[in-house]
């Protein structure tokens, strides 16, 4: 599953566009990405801003954080958490 700070619509949209076929979780508070520590600050064109740093953990059948991904980049990025997830089992 996906969790960002965006709105209901927002991921609605966004799932569709890129057809996900996994949930996408509302976190507009940012209660998740926080408890992460992911809620950071940023700056972009020498404004700062808080927001999420893009992460992928990767939550094992017993529950547990199996893996994490700090500062994704997209390139690549899909078939390292393949590989990854194949490795767990």
């Amino acid at each position: 599953m996906g969790v960002s700070p965006d709105g209901l619509e927002s991921h609605r949209k966004f799932k569709a566009k890129h057809s996900l076929p996994f949930l996408l979780l509302v976190d507009e508070e940012h209660r998740l990405a926080d408890e992460f520590g992911i809620w950071k600050e940023k700056s972009m064109y020498g404004v700062k801003y808080l927001g999420v740093e893009r992460t992928t953990v990767i939550i094992g059948r017993d529950g547990r954080v199996a893996r994490i991904f700090p500062q994704v980049k997209i390139p690549g990025h899909v078939e390292e958490v393949e590989s990854s997830v194949r490795a767990l089992g």
